[in-house]
């Protein structure tokens, strides 16, 4: 069976009819956007450490297995087992068998993009292995039975009553509490009998370093930290691209991940896992599901520089504008739509075109990721592709023939201006015209360039040429 692209326009469509969900949105990320700006500006190397950042993950990527033996060899030096996963289904394996071989029944688990990706939740649950998110936005996610809406902040589109329905119906707290200080005590003390009682601990990773063989986690709630230690077992999962050369390089990258995210210099902690605790295990689980293919696009392998921070969401018009959630995928907004079309090029190839190509989400990228430009590059292959709506082919197509013969594009911008102020509604506004679903035609110019110039340039030329003869 064919898969359906994600309806992106449609999915916008409700959400922009949420005004009040809409404006938290859009005001809530733009003052990330600003904080990020902020702390930009204190820093004078900022553009600086932006190439120093990318120069180092292009070195990397393209030194890239080199790099990741280097790190398994040390990561077993230091105790840790390390596991490869080639997609997300060996990924849910290796982790199952580490679970049943512990006869672990109970997971807590930080925050994970991987996980999410390899839908890691569906695969244990069904096995008798309860999933618990320990980070905030994502247990408010998973209680309500949703993907992350944003790679940082997983749960940014809720407001505190939203927050508030789920918590009266997990927890049997007051449906009405609208203080965010008492909703978050409430999850404290419903998740932390479940830490201190949990057969095994889960966490993603931000960055491998391969000098040292060990991973560092960022985070700003401590529940990684939780996760990884409370339990005796501790699984860790990471993509392949993850991965940077020295210890030094984390100067770099620890300067730049916050600031870029949040607008805060540092997270509150910032870990280096080295081996498993006196008594403990420690396993790594290093997951491709796709990059080495991406690696080798040689327009879109530069997607695999991104360090998750979340800039390019946080300034983008149309993220903001239509929620995470619009994309019916765990990555959204910029990096999304240009890392989406990689896993399933069909479901989402309605994603690139989610965009203004304004530039900005490529202006904010930390490691100086060409975004808007792929956004386009993905535009053209699904085209080559044949991965259009046909609404949009054909409109694409007639615009072609139209643009492709001067005389006729001049005829028909010259009967605009009639057509606008004569044809019924209908014939203007219909399905045909899906970008006039939700604005007014604009008002055609009275004036165009070609007949200003004809006019004022060509005409002058011509009297001068007669002059001279």
């Amino acid at each position: 069976m064919k898969v359906k692209p994600v309806n992106h326009a449609k999915a916008a469509e409700a959400f922009l009819e949420d005004a009040p969900h809409l404006t938290f949105h859009d005001e809530r990320l733009w003052d990330m956007r600003q904080k990020r700006d902020q702390q930009m500006h204190l820093l004078p190397e900022w553009q600086e450490l932006r190439s120093r950042a990318s120069a180092i993950k292009e070195h990397t990527l393209a030194n890239l297995p080199e790099y990741l033996e280097q790190f398994e060899a040390n990561a077993k030096k230091n105790g840790i087992h390390v596991h490869w996963a080639a997609d997300g289904a060996e990924h849910n394996r290796i982790v199952g068998e580490i679970l049943e071989k512990h006869g672990a029944k109970s997971l807590i688990k930080s925050k994970s993009m991987v996980t999410e990706e390899c839908d890691m939740r569906a695969y244990l649950e069904p096995r008798g292995v309860v999933v618990t998110e320990t980070d905030l936005g994502e247990r408010i996610q998973q209680l309500d039975g949703q993907m992350p809406s944003h790679i940082v902040v997983p749960a940014v589109h809720k407001l505190v009553p939203d927050v508030a329905r789920i918590f009266a119906k997990n927890y049997n707290t007051d449906p009405n509490d609208d203080s965010p200080q008492s909703l978050a005590e409430s999850q404290r003390m419903a998740a932390r009998p479940v830490i201190l009682t949990a057969d095994a601990g889960m966490t993603g990773g931000n960055f491998l370093v391969a000098e040292t063989g060990t991973f560092v986690v960022c985070t700003n709630e401590g529940n990684a930290d939780l996760s990884a230690t409370v339990p005796n077992l501790h699984i860790a999962t990471l993509g392949i691209e993850r991965i940077v050369p020295r210890m030094a390089d984390m100067g770099v990258f620890v300067r730049l991940l916050s600031r870029s995210a949040l607008g805060s210099p540092i997270t509150q902690y910032t870990t280096h896992f080295r081996g498993p605790q006196k008594g403990g295990e420690m396993h790594i689980v290093l997951v491709d599901n796709g990059r080495s293919a991406r690696l080798g696009m040689e327009e879109f392998w530069t997607s695999l520089k991104c360090i998750r921070c979340g800039a390019c969401m946080n300034t983008c018009p149309v993220y903001r504008r239509s929620g995470g959630l619009s994309y019916g995928a765990v990555y959204s907004g910029p990096i999304g739509a240009i890392i989406d079309p990689t896993f399933n090029e069909r479901k989402y190839s309605t994603l690139p075109f989610a965009s203004t190509m304004n530039g900005s989400c490529t202006n904010v990228c930390p490691v100086k990721i060409n975004i808007h430009e792929q956004l386009y590059k993905w535009r053209r292959v699904l085209a080559e592709h044949h991965e259009l709506p046909f609404v949009k082919r054909e409109i694409m197509h007639m615009a072609g023939k139209l643009m492709g013969q001067p005389t006729l594009y001049r005829t028909a911008i010259n009967g605009t201006e009639v057509a606008l102020s004569s044809l019924p509604r209908f014939v203007l506004y219909n399905w045909l015209n899906p970008w006039g679903k939700h604005r007014e035609l604009p008002h055609p110019v009275k004036q165009t360039f070609h007949s200003w110039y004809k006019k004022n340039r060509l005409k002058g030329k011509e009297e001068s040429k007669g002059g001279k003869a």
